[in-house]
């Protein structure tokens, strides 16, 4: 199994972060077309196109931590310039804010707005059970119905989960299923049952302890993708049991493909350049977000949050 690779030209940022969410857009035309070029057919080939972006709040896209929209955007043009399927995002509310106020906060309408895909909340959708077999052990889950009904493209980041392996697509779409078991098992079989036709993984700024611009995009087989992303961030599958339980005893082999009709990739140099961190406590914040959100709290009239209260 193969994984593309394909650099994002930044030479227009000069190094910080763009907030034209737009110029992003327009400067990964290129590289999404690059690494879709192998799996156009699968994709043109669908009715309903299902794209699953790693959306949680409050993270902005600049931190690494939540999927760029510019990205996703991109790949809704690249797709609706391809295809008549219809074409939705999906993100999931849970019990502390619905997908509708992150959306909004991610800036997903605004940049969606020129296109015909729809933003889901898969909290909202009739679910079905699902029995997968990992390793002779019976995993059961229940799905929402329109990853078992439609062509599932997972689009997350390249960043660690809070237990320190890898995130990736895997454990992404865990967060759309419910079941009992082990959570490592649970990411495994929730990728089984959606059979995502690919990961594309967001690797245009990515956070291993501290954020970076990687300028980067990856786009394969799911656990293909977060093989190679935990290899990035230099964790070792042997300690990751989605991973292990994925591809078995043996180390999967992987082809790396850095096409030469772009920005080049090298993937030594990219693994060196990341940070090797966790990520920072829950309970820790920022003293320039206290100092901010305290800003907005004063122009606003809205509360402080109590985990801001004890900020400097």
């Amino acid at each position: 199994m193969s994984v593309c690779l394909a650099g994002v030209d930044a030479s227009e940022r000069r190094g910080g972060w763009d907030p034209d969410a737009d110029g992003r857009r327009a400067g990964l035309e290129s590289p999404i077309r690059t690494v879709l070029e192998s799996h156009t057919s699968s994709l043109t080939a669908a009715d309903r196109l299902t794209l699953v972006p790693d959306t949680h709040y409050p993270f902005h896209p600049s931190s690494g931590m939540v999927t760029d929209p510019a990205v996703v955007a991109a790949l809704v043009d690249h797709l609706e310039g391809r295809t008549s399927a219809d074409i939705a995002v999906a993100g999931i509310s849970d019990d502390r804010i619905g997908f509708d106020r992150t959306a909004d906060y991610l800036g997903y309408p605004t940049i969606l707005e020129s296109t015909d895909a729809t933003l889901v909340d898969l909290a909202d959708e009739s679910r079905r059970n699902r029995v997968v077999s990992i390793d002779g052990e019976r995993v059961s889950l229940t799905v929402p119905e329109r990853l078992l009904e439609s062509t599932v493209v997972v689009v997350p980041t390249l960043r660690p989960t809070e237990d320190g392996p890898v995130a990736g697509g895997m454990r992404t779409l865990e967060r759309f299923v419910s079941s009992v078991d082990d959570s490592e098992l649970t990411a495994l079989a929730a990728t089984r049952a959606a059979e995502p036709v690919l990961t594309v993984l967001d690797a245009t700024t990515a956070y291993g302890g501290d954020p970076v611009a990687a300028d980067t995009l990856l786009a394969g087989p799911t656990p293909q993708v977060d093989a190679l992303a935990s290899s990035l961030l230099e964790r070792s599958i042997a300690d990751d049991s989605a991973l292990e339980n994925a591809f078995g005893v043996s180390v999967p082999s992987i082809t790396v493909e850095t096409p030469n009709d772009g920005v080049s990739v090298d993937v030594d140099s990219l693994r060196r350049r990341l940070p090797k961190g966790e990520l920072p406590p829950p309970d820790e914040m920022h003293p320039a977000v206290t100092a901010a959100y305290r800003l907005y709290a004063t122009v606003s009239g809205d509360a402080v949050p109590p985990q801001l209260e004890q900020g400097p």
